[in-house]
């Protein structure tokens, strides 16, 4: 019963803070993860603590799903190589990049460093997407954050993977690695297309039924992540088809009403997902401190800070790299194609600055196992969770509060240039 009422006194105020949050227009992520820390340092608060398996197999998927079923596919098709970047190519450099920090500054070895880089490699876009609602971003630069937050997600837990498995002594051979990755991302692709089979199936004989059929599309991303992890592909991967599936089968299968009523239900489902997740990364601040030695608390903070710098200056360095790249290629060919998929400054310095650490970063820094095959401890956890739950904090807060006054500024300059 104390539960009970612990989850009722969150949700009751994640929810008036979401509402509070717009009277002062401000973004609700930075309020909740706020609260959450302050209602930690609650004396007498019992401890709360994130359980890795359920943001992974609870908030994660439908979340997903959600996403790709609202996505616009030819946007995203525009801005393909754009997304692509951000998932991959930015999440591998943010690895290594932050895994030189953590070995040169910090002294840790090198496959722990990995691990760390690992953890905070993949972007929180729904956190990016919530703080810059009502900013007035264009159609691209939305798609272009969702896309991101479609696949980051795949190529981070991945490289997650491989890292973990380097420090419990598995040697790591590239091009063994490198097969690995393409048969997890292919066998999540058909898993998520099979499963969007299945579901066509079941809502094409369910149809007349609204109800019936969107409980089935709430059942449907569970199943598909829960069935791709036990089958070692990627679960993130077979959702993010799956929902792309269905947002199709939604249009050729739901009448106007069961459509309207789908997304009321849905948008209910992610805004409560959503705001969970912000405050319990705000709760699980106040417990991490105790872990680590106190004469250690002030330079971790630091490293945290130079962690956050450095994840946003390569970020934004690479975003400028392939807008160079778009616009050369636009010049060469002079295609319609690719003049879509220019890029100007003020988006290329928004689609940096959004590049905000979240829930997944702190779930794969939770779930680092406890001791190693060996039966040692694993080497440094309570270091490694310490700063992921730091940089998450700091990325959401500081980024989160300056995002909408860099995109008021943008704006402001924007209506400069044209007066003049």
């Amino acid at each position: 019963m104390e539960n009970y009422s612990i989850v009722m006194l969150i949700l009751g105020v994640m929810m008036a803070l979401s509402a509070f949050a717009d009277k002062l227009k401000r973004p609700y992520p930075v309020l909740l993860v706020t609260a959450g820390i302050a209602l930690g340092f609650v004396p007498g608060m019992p401890q709360i603590t994130i359980s890795p398996e359920i943001v992974f197999l609870i908030f994660l998927p439908p979340m997903l799903y959600d996403a790709a079923c609202n996505i616009s596919m030819q946007e995203f098709k525009n801005n393909g190589k754009t997304i692509n970047t951000l998932a991959f190519t930015v999440v591998f450099i943010t690895t290594g990049g932050i895994a030189l920090l953590a070995h040169y500054l910090m002294g840790m070895p090198w496959p722990l460093a990995f691990v760390l880089g690992a953890v905070l490699s993949a972007t929180d876009a729904v956190a990016a997407t919530s703080i810059t609602k009502g900013l007035g971003l264009n159609h691209k630069t939305l798609t272009i954050l969702e896309g991101e937050s479609l696949i980051n997600d795949a190529s981070g837990l991945i490289t997650y993977r491989f890292a973990v498995a380097a420090v419990a002594g598995s040697s790591f051979i590239w091009y063994k690695a490198g097969g690995q990755f393409i048969l997890l991302i292919a066998g999540g692709v058909l898993l998520g297309f099979l499963a969007g089979k299945l579901l066509q199936f079941i809502l094409h004989h369910t149809r007349q039924n609204g109800i019936v059929s969107i409980s089935f599309t709430l059942l449907f991303p569970f199943v598909t992540y829960s069935l791709a992890e036990d089958l070692h592909v990627s679960g993130v991967i077979a959702v993010v088809v799956l929902g792309v599936f269905t947002a199709r089968l939604t249009s050729m299968y739901f009448p106007a009403a069961t459509k309207a009523q789908s997304k009321a239900f849905w948008d209910i489902i992610v805004f409560i997902l959503n705001g969970l997740v912000f405050i319990l990364i705000g709760l699980e601040f106040p417990y991490v401190i105790h872990n680590v030695k106190s004469i250690q608390i002030l330079p971790l903070i630091g490293y945290s800070f130079l962690i956050v710098f450095v994840t946003i200056a390569i970020r934004v360095l690479r975003i400028f790299i392939e807008s160079r790249r778009h616009y050369l290629t636009f010049r060469k060919t002079g295609t319609d194609k690719h003049k879509k998929a220019l890029l100007d400054w003020k988006t290329c310095l928004i689609l940096g600055w959004s590049g905000m650490r979240g829930i997944v970063s702190l779930a794969t820094a939770l779930a680092l196992p406890e001791k190693l095959d060996s039966g040692e401890p694993f080497p440094q956890r309570d270091t490694i969770i310490f700063i992921a739950v730091l940089v998450v904090v700091i990325s959401l807060v500081m980024q989160g509060l300056t995002l909408p006054l860099l995109v008021k500024w943008l704006n402001g300059h924007k209506h400069r240039s044209q007066v003049a």
